[in-house]
């Protein structure tokens, strides 16, 4: 499967990508439980889409990983196509790269509008999917 062939609300996406970005994590409290978020860009080479990483997943993934997505699913907000490893997905780390995930620069305006819909995100995610599970940090 190849990124250029990924559509919205797909699920059983079986993919191979290099991490190409990392975002800071931010936390977040949902349902009574404490949880972390993080996006990443993964691309390969028909193209770029954002990764959506939770809670353990952060830290297992770093820029310039290989990463092998197994059973994932394809969101969309804002019309921008999400990539997440979902209720029944995992992810694995299949080649470790030798760049080590760096914080992005101050992000500009239009970047932490970006930001501010992350949360957003998860919300909406959760209230119009079935098949998706939120992960909670253990607590």
């Amino acid at each position: 499967m190849a990124i250029k062939d990924l559509k919205p609300k797909q699920g059983k996406v079986d993919i191979i990508v290099d991490v190409v970005k990392k975002e800071e994590p931010r936390e977040f409290q949902k349902f009574g439980n404490a949880g972390r978020v993080c996006n990443a860009s993964v691309a390969d080479d028909t193209g770029e889409i954002k990764l959506t990483l939770w809670n353990d997943d952060i830290e297992k993934v770093n820029v310039g990983d290989k990463i092998h997505i197994i059973n994932g699913y394809v969101n969309e907000w804002q019309g921008e196509m999400q990539l997440t490893t979902g209720r029944f997905g995992k992810m694995e780390v299949v080649g470790k790269g030798t760049a080590t995930a760096a914080p992005n620069p101050a992000p500009n305006d239009e970047e932490k509008k970006e930001d501010a819909s992350g949360e957003d995100l998860y919300d909406e995610d959760l209230e119009a999917e079935d098949d998706v599970e939120e992960e909670f940090v253990d607590g």
